[in-house]
């Protein structure tokens, strides 16, 4: 058979066709962001290994467990039932002391479809001075369409923000969550009076 007729063969070109689609297929949908911190490795490890440090910067309540299997719950309505909270029951997934932490993900109590299944975040440290580190987020294991498509338009927007509360933390101070949990009452506060108003009366 000529090289010409042996290219055109259906099994050559079949496994040639296999073999260009994992290289077709390899860009997965994913969110990269990544801030430098005025702290140190110590001090930006903590942040994300210690309940006070997650306090400071991602949510006003916490469960964390710095081993594998252990506890990363990040609570953003402390007062909410179990499962509303926010990030209930993640884990962490792997660590490498100061070097990396990933953990599972799920989406917000708004997209249910999506919270009944787990994405994945990686945490990358990197001193890059005595004061500063580089920390680098990842977050893969998306679906594709519905509430998939939803969940990922609010981690792109949410990360960013997370990561920049880091490093206003480092330069200003721990966060102050006092006007949050304020907003959240006022919230609950305001639907329960409306729910109270529309409740057929006896």
């Amino acid at each position: 058979m000529s090289p010409r007729s042996l290219a055109s063969h259906p099994a050559v070109w079949c496994l040639s066709a296999l073999c260009a689609w994992p290289a077709a297929n390899a860009a997965e949908r994913a969110i990269e962001r990544e801030v430098v911190v005025a702290a140190s490795l110590d001090e930006a490890w903590a942040a994300w290994t210690t309940r006070e440090g997650i306090t400071s910067f991602f949510s006003p309540g916490a469960e964390i467990e710095p081993r594998v299997g252990g506890a990363f719950h990040i609570h953003m309505d402390p007062s909410a039932p179990a499962g509303e909270k926010g990030a209930d029951d993640m884990r962490y997934m792997a660590i490498q002391p100061k070097k990396m932490i990933s953990f599972d993900w799920n989406a917000p109590p708004s997209l249910p479809e999506a919270r009944a299944q787990r994405t994945f975040v990686v945490v990358r440290f990197e001193p890059v001075g005595e004061k500063q580190t580089r920390v680098r987020l990842y977050h893969t294991g998306w679906g594709d369409g519905g509430q998939w498509d939803q969940a990922y338009t609010y981690f792109d927007k949410v990360w960013p923000r997370v990561l920049d509360n880091l490093r206003k933390r480092f330069e200003a101070g721990p966060m102050d969550w006092a006007p949050w949990l304020a907003q959240l009452k006022a919230m609950k506060d305001k639907a329960a009076a409306e729910a109270a108003a529309s409740a057929p009366r006896p």
